[in-house]
C-alpha cells in the first residue's frame, strides 16, 4: 500500500501509537478526545454527588481533578494534533484540514476541544474566586459553572464533530482491506456513541434541575424535555448512518448515570458545612436516568419505516411519536420513583437525600400540589410541548444533515 496516497495511515498518529491503531487509520487525539468527554462528565456527577454529600470544596478536590484531567488531555492531545499538521504534516494531509489564522492546519473537532478546554481551565480559578467571595452556591448554572459547562460542550461536541470527520472520510482517504474497513467503522461507531451519549448525560445534567422527578407531573417538565432532547437525539442519528445509533447513545446516556448512581454512594463522606439536617455517613446519589431509551428505540424504527417521506413531514411523525412515548413511559414511571417505597434502595436511588433538606420534608416522598397541572392545565401544556417536540426534531434533522457531511 502506498502509504503517500493515503495520510491517515501513515501520519495521523503520535510515533508511539502508530502500530495499534494506524492500521484503522484513525488518529490517537480522537480517542484521547473521547477520554476526555468521559472524564468530564464523571467528574461533574460526582463533583455534584459531592456538594450534595459534603458540601465545602476546593480547588483541587478530587472531583475538580477529574475534571481538569479531562481538559487537560483534550488541550495537549487536540494541540498536538494541530502543531504536527502544520509543521509535519504531507500536502495531502494539510488538504483536508482547515487554515487558521493564515498558518495553523486543524480539523474542526480539534478546534471545538482546544477551546473547550480553554474554557474549563478557565473556569477554575473563577470558581475558586467566586466561592470565596459569595460562599457556597448550590445552583448548577451559577456564572463559574456556566463558563464551566460551556467549555466542557466544547470538548463533547469537538470529540463528536472529530469522530464523525474521520467517517466521513473513510469513501476518500482509507484504503485498507475489507475487512480492516468493517473493524475500522465499528470502532468509529462505539467511539461515536460514546461521545454523543456523554453530551446527551451533559445536557440533561445541564437541566436537571428543572426536569426532576418532582415536576414530572407538571407540563412544563415535558415542554422543557420536548424541546430540548429531540434535536440531539435526532442529529446523532442523521450524523452517523446505523440502525440503532440513537437507541446506542441513550443507552450511553442511560449507563454513564446508573454507574454513578450505584457506585459513587459506595464511597464514604460526611457533611462539612451547616446546618446539617441530615446526617448521612456515605455519598448521596445523582438521579435516576430519565427513560429516554424508550423513545430512542421508537425513533429508530420511525426514522428508517419512514425514510422515504421529506424531512418537513418525517419531523412531524418522528416529533409526535417523541412525545407520546416519553409522556407515557416517563409519567407512571417518575411516579414510581418518588411514592413508591420499592424505589428507595441503592438501584433506583430516590431515597438519596441532600444534607441541609429536613429529611422529614412533607413532600419527600409525594408530589407537592403546586407540582400536579390539572386536567385542562396539562392538555393545554402537552399541545404546546408537542410544537417544541416537533420543531426541535425539525432542528435536529438540519443539525444532522450537517454533521454527517464534516470532512474536515
Amino acid at each position: 500500500m502506498d502509504q503517500t496516497l493515503n495520510p491517515s495511515l501513515s501520519t495521523l498518529s503520535p510515533p508511539g501509537s502508530r502500530a495499534g491503531i494506524a492500521a484503522l487509520g484513525i488518529p490517537a487525539y480522537v480517542y484521547a478526545v473521547v477520554f476526555s468527554s468521559l472524564c468530564v462528565i464523571t467528574g461533574l456527577i460526582w463533583d455534584i454527588c459531592w456538594h450534595l454529600s459534603i458540601g465545602r470544596d476546593g480547588l483541587f478536590s478530587p472531583p475538580h481533578l477529574v475534571i481538569y484531567l479531562g481538559a487537560v488531555v483534550s488541550g495537549l492531545f487536540s494541540g498536538y494534533e494541530v502543531l504536527r499538521n502544520t509543521f509535519a504534516g504531507s500536502e495531502a494531509e494539510k488538504s483536508k484540514h482547515v487554515k487558521i489564522w493564515g498558518f495553523f492546519y486543524s480539523s474542526l473537532g480539534a478546534l471545538f476541544c482546544i477551546w473547550g478546554a480553554l474554557m474549563m481551565l478557565t473556569s477554575a480559578p473563577f470558581d475558586d474566586w467566586w466561592h470565596n467571595t459569595y460562599g457556597l452556591d448550590v445552583q448548577i448554572l451559577s456564572p463559574p459553572h456556566t463558563v464551566l459547562a460551556l467549555g466542557i460542550i466544547g470538548v463533547q461536541f469537538g470529540a463528536i464533530v472529530s469522530v464523525v470527520a474521520i467517517k466521513n472520510q473513510t469513501e476518500t482517504l482509507f484504503t485498507g482491506n475489507a475487512d480492516a474497513l468493517k473493524r475500522r467503522n465499528r470502532v468509529l461507531y462505539a467511539l461515536f456513541a460514546m461521545s454523543a451519549g456523554f453530551l446527551l448525560t451533559m445536557w440533561y445534567t445541564l437541566l436537571s434541575e428543572e426536569i426532576d422527578r418532582y415536576s414530572s407531573h407538571t407540563s412544563l417538565f415535558y415542554q422543557i424535555s420536548a424541546a430540548a432532547f429531540p434535536f440531539l437525539l435526532l442529529a446523532f442519528g442523521r450524523a452517523f448512518a446505523g440502525r440503532w445509533t440513537i437507541t446506542l447513545v441513550a443507552l450511553v446516556y442511560t449507563l454513564i448515570l446508573l454507574l454513578t448512581l450505584w457506585i459513587i454512594p459506595l464511597f464514604p463522606a460526611e457533611p462539612k458545612l451547616g446546618p446539617i439536617l441530615h446526617h448521612i455517613d456515605h455519598y448521596q446519589g445523582f438521579q435516576f436516568p430519565l427513560l429516554l431509551i424508550v423513545p430512542a428505540f421508537v425513533l429508530d424504527l420511525l426514522r428508517h419505516r419512514f425514510s422515504h417521506l421529506n424531512d418537513w413531514v418525517l419531523c412531524l411523525v418522528l416529533g409526535v411519536a417523541f412525545l407520546a412515548v416519553f409522556f407515557v413511559v416517563q409519567w407512571y414511571f417518575s411516579g414510581f420513583l418518588l411514592e413508591s417505597p420499592y424505589a428507595r434502595n441503592w438501584f433506583f436511588g430516590s431515597h438519596y437525600w441532600y444534607f441541609s433538606n429536613s429529611p422529614d420534608w412533607e413532600y419527600r416522598y409525594k408530589f407537592a400540589p403546586w407540582n400536579v397541572d390539572s386536567p385542562a392545565q396539562l392538555a393545554q401544556g402537552l399541545g404546546i410541548a408537542l410544537g417544541l417536540s416537533i420543531v426541535s426534531s425539525r432542528i435536529g434533522l438540519v443539525w444532522g444533515n450537517w454533521m454527517k457531511n464534516i470532512q474536515r
